[in-house]
C-alpha cells in the first residue's frame, strides 16, 4: 500500500473502526503535540531499528517515553547494538518515508521481515493514535480496533515492558 487513502480503505474492508484527523504535516513528537489539536488517547512514537545482524524491528511506544536503546536491545533479543534503520530500508521494508513511520505500516510487510515490538504501555490504552502512512493525518484506533488491525496483517502483539529491569546480557 503506498498511500494513506488505500490504507484507510483497507481498514474499512477488514472491519477496523478508525477515526482519522487531518492536520499540518508533522515530523517530530514536538511538532505533533503543537499541531494535531486535542485528539484523545495515547499518541505513538515509532522507532525503526536494526541490530548488528541486520535484523529489523519496529518499536512502538508512547510519544513521551524515553527509550534507552541498550536496554531495549536486551529486551527484544537484538543481536549486537541497535541503530536506526536507513530511510532506504524503511521504504523497502515498510513502504514509508521518515516522519510517517507508524505501526500501521506493517500492512506493507507481508513477509514479516520487520519484527513488531510494542511497549506494554499500549496494551491498556483506550485509544492508540498513529499516522496512516502520512504525517498530515492521525488515525485513532480503539484497543479492539488495534487488535483487529494486527490480526488482519497476521501479526501478534509482542509487548515489551520497558519499566522492568532488562535481563542480564
Amino acid at each position: 500500500m503506498d498511500d494513506s487513502d488505500a490504507l484507510l480503505e483497507h481498514l474499512k474492508k477488514v472491519g477496523v473502526d478508525a477515526r482519522t484527523y487531518e492536520h499540518p504535516p508533522v515530523h517530530t513528537v514536538e511538532e505533533s503535540k503543537a499541531l494535531r489539536g486535542d485528539i484523545p488517547g495515547l499518541h505513538t512514537k515509532n522507532l525503526f531499528l536494526r541490530d548488528g545482524k541486520k535484523n529489523y524491528f519496529l518499536f512502538v511506544t508512547d510519544e513521551d517515553a524515553a527509550i534507552n536503546l541498550k536496554q531495549l536491545s536486551k529486551k527484544i533479543g537484538a543481536k549486537g547494538g541497535l541503530s536506526f534503520g536507513s530511510p532506504d530500508a524503511l521504504m523497502e521494508m515498510l513502504g514509508i518515508r521518515p516522519g510517517a513511520v507508524s505501526v500501521l505500516a506493517v500492512v506493507n510487510d507481508a513477509e514479516g521481515r520487520v519484527r513488531l515490538m510494542l511497549d506494554r504501555r499500549l496494551e491498556n490504552a483506550t485509544a492508540i493514535n498513529c499516522h496512516p502512512l502520512n504525517n498530515a493525518r492521525t488515525t485513532s484506533l480503539s484497543r479492539e480496533a488495534f487488535a483487529k488491525f494486527l490480526a488482519s496483517t497476521g501479526r501478534v502483539a509482542t509487548y515489551v515492558d520497558m519499566d522492568e529491569e532488562a535481563p542480564p546480557a
